[in-house]
């Protein structure tokens, strides 16, 4: 009734753990993109079916696996190894594939850290559609992200969530990934123009959608880095979560600050560029007037 697709690049901590989560699911298709651990072998011990595909992006990832995997079902529960299927979760997938009135649905994560579930620095719940009909749920990249292409009203949401153990390779490895994510976000951000803000979204958007045209504001305000601090670790009560909620809220600063010096980055090196290009013509005319 579900096939499962699952994202993995040297996932062998996480893969087991993973498809263990969805043993209750007849078709599993993990899309690797050149694993050099035991990430397939474990994959394929598990009764997995894996295909091979060279990243560039999330989203072309799983519109590729969408459109090639060859999938078994029409729904489609879209995964990444870190990442688990409670078994209420599973239930609510079954229950939305025999009954469900929408085309895709949003599902909670509930991210886990240091052991413990951070219930207010994690922001719970925040959404993401990984579930809905093979044929209508494709993605579009945006930052280091990818966003469903359906229209709200065709989009439900469940209650369940998944659980998320974003960590599970380490602090050094979350700092690598967000490291990459972090230049993707600069560049989004330089993209991103006031002109170009749904403002109706504000008042007349689904929660989601409010979510994300407020990240597209955010991009305009002054010490974000400062202000995600104190909007998670105070505002949403971050502070409750313990010692493991300090660290992940600095973590999160840290990755604003690192959004910004890129932004900056770029925005210096560009105007090199415009510099060096607007001189030279005018040398040229120079020339050709002597």
């Amino acid at each position: 009734m579900i096939s499962v697709l699952i994202l993995t690049l040297d996932e062998e901590v996480n893969i087991g753990a993973c498809l263990d989560s969805v043993a209750w699911a007849d078709d599993v298709l993990v899309l690797d993109s050149g694993s050099e651990d035991r990430t397939v072998e474990i994959a394929r011990e598990k009764g997995a079916r894996v295909m091979h595909r060279a990243f560039d992006d999330f989203a072309s990832q799983r519109n590729y696996g969408l459109e090639e995997g060859n999938l078994r079902h029409d729904w489609v529960l879209h995964l990444d190894a870190d990442e688990r299927v409670p078994p209420a979760l599973r239930d609510a997938l079954h229950d939305k594939a025999e009954r469900g009135d929408h085309r895709a649905y949003r599902v909670p994560s509930k991210l886990m850290f240091q052991g413990r579930w951070l219930k207010h620095a994690g922001m719970y719940p925040t959404y993401q559609v990984r579930f809905g009909r093979r044929e209508a749920l494709t993605f579009t990249q945006v930052g280091h992200g990818q966003r469903g292409a359906l229209s709200p009203e065709q989009v439900g949401t469940l209650d369940e969530p998944l659980l998320h153990y974003a960590f599970s390779k380490g602090i050094a490895d979350w700092v690598r990934r967000h490291n990459r994510y972090s230049s993707d976000e600069a560049e989004h951000a330089r993209e991103t123009r006031l002109r170009d803000v749904d403002w109706t979204a504000l008042m007349t958007g689904d929660a989601q959608t409010r979510r994300r045209t407020l990240k597209d504001l955010s991009y305009a305000l002054p010490f974000r880095p400062l202000l995600r601090f104190l909007y998670v670790y105070v505002g949403r009560l971050g502070l409750l979560d313990g010692r493991p909620g300090f660290d992940y809220v600095v973590l999160l600063a840290f990755y604003e600050y690192l959004i910004g010096l890129k932004r900056r980055e770029r925005g210096h090196r560009n105007e090199r560029t415009v510099g060096g290009k607007s001189s030279a013509p005018l040398q040229e005319t120079e020339t050709n007037e002597t």
